[in-house]
C-alpha cells in the first residue's frame, strides 16, 4: 500500500526553562504551585515514545507509552495522584509491534478496576501491514485478557487510529480500516473508512462492527468523547473531490424503539481544505453532557490555522470556530472542558527555524482568548509525536515525546488557576 502525506513538521520536546504568562516570568521546573508549568518526573524510561493520556472514573490520570525493551517494545501505563506516578505496569511486550509516530497505543479505564488497551500489530511484510488489538484487565491492569481484534477484516492493509471510551459497562471503539485497499477485497477503492464495535468487559461482542463512514482521510487521528446523548466521534473526511475536512458522527437512540443509530456524517465548519494527500493532523473532542468543543488544524486556502468550535446541544450544530494559534501553527492539537464551561486547548505552534513550542490557552463561550502558555520546546521531527493533555485536580497534565538518542516521554502540570 502507497500513500501519499502533506509534509507538516511538528512535535513536542524538551521543557522550556521559562514562559513569560500573565505579565510574570514563571519557571517552568519549579514545584510551588500557582507559578505556570511544573515539570514532573515521567514514569517512563530511556527510548518511550508515543505517550497517550486518559481520566479514569476515579479522576486519576492515567498515562501510557511504548518503551523499548531489549529487541522488543513494552506497552507501559502508569496511574498519577498527589504523590506522583505509580510504579509502572506493562499491558504487553513483542517485537510485531507497529510502532508510529502519529498512530500510538491507549489506554481506557473503565468502571470497578477494570480497563482496557488497544496497540497496532503487524500482519504481514508491508509497511502498513497492521491491525488493531484490543485487551482488557479486570484487576486494575495487574493482569490482561487475551487480545481481540475489533474489526472482521483479516488483509494486510492498514487498521488504526483508534479511540475508545466508556460505553455503559461497555467499550466502545472507532478506528481507520483499509480493506478496500485490500487487492482481494470488492473494491479497488484507494481509499479508508471509519468503523465502530463496542464490546463487553469479558471481551464478547456488544454491538458487531458497523461501517459509519465509506471514505476518510487516510492517516488523521480520532476522537471521541460521551455527551448526555451518547458518543460523539470527529475526524477528518475525504470528499470525493479531495476536500479533507473535520466531520462530526453521533450514535443517537431512535424512537420508538430506542434502536441505536450513527447519524449522517456532518462538518463541523466548510473550511474547504482541499488537499490531495493526508496531513497527519487529526481533531480532538471534548465533551461535558451537552456541551462540546472541538479543536482541529486546517490549511484550507494555503492558510495554516488552529480552530475550535464549540456545541451547546450535544453535537447537533455547532457555533462559528474561532481561531486558536498565534500565526503560524503546526497543528497537533488536544482540547478539554473546564468546569466553569470553556475549554482549554493544546497545540504545536512554529516559532522559528525546525523550533516550535507546545502551546495551550483557554477559550471562553464567547470566544475570549487568554494569553497563551508555553508548556515546552519542540522540535519538527516526526519523532517529537502528538503532545497529549487531561484535566484531573484542578491542573491540566501535558505529555510528550522529547526526541533524542535515546528519546524519553516527558511530562509537565499546569494549575487551572494560572490561566486567566
Amino acid at each position: 500500500m502507497r500513500r501519499r502525506f502533506l509534509p507538516i513538521a511538528i512535535g513536542g520536546a524538551a521543557l522550556l526553562a521559562s514562559a513569560t504568562f500573565a505579565g510574570r516570568v514563571v519557571r517552568a521546573n519549579s514545584l510551588a504551585p500557582g507559578l505556570g508549568p511544573d515539570s514532573l518526573a515521567s514514569p517512563a524510561g530511556p527510548g518511550s515514545g508515543e505517550p497517550s493520556l486518559a481520566v479514569g472514573p476515579d479522576g486519576k490520570v492515567y498515562m501510557s507509552w511504548l518503551e523499548p525493551v531489549d529487541s522488543s517494545f513494552a506497552f507501559k501505563f502508569a496511574v498519577a495522584d498527589r504523590g506522583g506516578w505509580s510504579a509502572p505496569r506493562t499491558i504487553r511486550t513483542g517485537r510485531d509491534f507497529f510502532v508510529n509516530w502519529a498512530d500510538f497505543p491507549s489506554i481506557e479505564v473503565l468502571s470497578q478496576g477494570r480497563m482496557a488497551a488497544h496497540w497496532l500489530q503487524r500482519t504481514g511484510s508491508a509497511t502498513y501491514a497492521y491491525g488493531v488489538r484490543v485487551s482488557m484487565s479486570a484487576d486494575g491492569g495487574r493482569t490482561w485478557g487475551a487480545p481481540i481484534r475489533p474489526h472482521t477484516d483479516t488483509s494486510h492493509t492498514e487498521h488504526g487510529f483508534v479511540s475508545l471510551w466508556r460505553d455503559g459497562k461497555a467499550l466502545g471503539a472507532v478506528w481507520l480500516d483499509g480493506r478496500k485497499y485490500s487487492k482481494e477485497g470488492h473494491s479497488p477503492a484507494n481509499e479508508m473508512v471509519l468503523a465502530s464495535a463496542s464490546f463487553h468487559p469479558d471481551g464478547r461482542v456488544a454491538s458487531g462492527e458497523v461501517i459509519i463512514d465509506e471514505r476518510v482521510c487516510d492517516c488523521c487521528q480520532t476522537s471521541v468523547a460521551m455527551t448526555s446523548a451518547g458518543p460523539i466521534i470527529v475526524y477528518r473526511d475525504r470528499s470525493p473531490d479531495e476536500i479533507r475536512d473535520i466531520y462530526v458522527i453521533r450514535r443517537v437512540d431512535v424512537a420508538p424503539r430506542a434502536v441505536r443509530r450513527w447519524t449522517t456524517p456532518a462538518p463541523i465548519h466548510r473550511d474547504g481544505w482541499k488537499i490531495a494527500a493526508c496531513p497527519v493532523n487529526g481533531p480532538a473532542i471534548a465533551a461535558d453532557r451537552n456541551d462540546v468543543a472541538v479543536a482541529w488544524f486546517t490549511a484550507a486556502n494555503d492558510s495554516a490555522r488552529v480552530k475550535l468550535a464549540f456545541s451547546r446541544n450535544a453535537g447537533e450544530t455547532f457555533d462559528s470556530p474561532v481561531r486558536i494559534d498565534g500565526g503560524t501553527p503546526a497543528g497537533r492539537v488536544d482540547v478539554a472542558l473546564l468546569p466553569d464551561g470553556s475549554a482549554l486547548v493544546s497545540w504545536v505552534e512554529r516559532v522559528g527555524g525546525d523550533v516550535a513550542a507546545v502551546r495551550a490557552r483557554r477559550v471562553r463561550r464567547d470566544g475570549t482568548l487568554s494569553l497563551p502558555v508555553t508548556i515546552a520546546t519542540s522540535s519538527a521531527a516526526r519523532a517529537s509525536g502528538f503532545p497529549r493533555m487531561a484535566i484531573a485536580d484542578k491542573h491540566a497534565v501535558f505529555a510528550w515525546t522529547m526526541p533524542g538518542k535515546p528519546s524519553q516521554v516527558r511530562v509537565s502540570r499546569l494549575e487551572l488557576a494560572d490561566i486567566p
